[in-house]
């Protein structure tokens, strides 16, 4: 079984984030990443698939050069080995250019699965997936918190608000996960020490024959031209304990008829 395992690199979800001025892209070099919340149930998913039926689980990622501390930690996790796409030209990709290139290294590489999480916490679009299985024309499927995989081909289940569906398609497929579909292990000190000597091949846009117009700022299709911060919340008000019980209910009355919340 062969399965690669989409992973990125995101601002911590606890740092303060900040566009760059004039850029409008996210500023990641401030502040501490992260490898995604999400992507570690793939992992977790892709390891438990080969220590089920045996195999190899490659990490793929394309980032920056910091972006391989993402990639070790899935090492640490259990995978085997990593590959990295990383160059200034692909700065900018947005979600389509971005699975352009991760396409490319996919059509490298032997695989019967690529597993991804359902979104990243910074761009949250959850576009990759379904554009890669345009891109190379595979199933895909997505939110799955079940996956079973039987000989040549995957069995998988999404939650829905009248019940579980259960789908079933043949490999190779491209399949996001839904958080809460396991629970990711954390790395040993055996795993991280073992997955500094795990091999991680990096590769560039030239390594790759990519069509430069096709990736990076400039083959985006999406474009920020402006943004806002976000206005800081207005201050409460407390219904304290020295208040009677009549005065503290007119109060909330109050409040919800202003706010038109009744």
């Amino acid at each position: 079984m062969q399965t690669v395992v989409l992973v990125k690199q995101v601002v911590d979800t606890e740092a303060e984030k900040r566009l760059l001025p004039g850029e409008w892209r996210l500023d990641r070099a401030s502040v501490e990443n992260i490898l995604n919340p999400y992507d570690e149930y793939a992992v977790e998913a892709a390891v438990q698939l080969k220590e089920e039926l045996g195999g190899e689980v490659t990490v793929l990622s394309m980032g920056p050069q910091e972006a391989e501390e993402a990639i070790r930690k899935a090492l640490a996790m259990g995978a085997d080995r990593g590959v990295l796409v990383s160059d200034p030209v692909l700065q900018g990709s947005d979600a389509l250019a971005t699975a352009r290139v991760l396409a490319q290294v996919l059509r490298g590489l032997g695989f019967d699965l690529v597993l991804c999480g359902s979104m990243s916490t910074d761009a949250q679009t959850g576009l990759v997936p379904a554009a890669l299985g345009e891109l190379l024309d595979l199933p895909v499927l997505g939110a799955v918190n079940r996956l079973e995989v039987h000989g040549g081909s995957l069995k998988a289940a999404r939650q829905t608000d009248e019940g579980a569906i259960v789908y079933e398609c043949p490999l190779p497929a491209v399949v996001a996960v839904a958080k809460g579909i396991n629970e990711p292990r954390y790395p040993s000190l055996r795993g991280i020490m073992g997955a500094k000597k795990k091999p991680l091949d990096t590769k560039t846009a030239a390594d790759l024959a990519l069509e430069l117009g096709a990736v990076g700022l400039g083959g985006a299709r999406t474009r920020v031209h402006a943004a806002t911060s976000v206005p800081p919340r207005a201050a409460g008000k407390t219904v304290t304990e020295y208040e009677s019980p009549q005065e503290g209910a007119r109060l909330l009355a109050d409040f919800l008829h202003e706010n038109k919340l009744v």
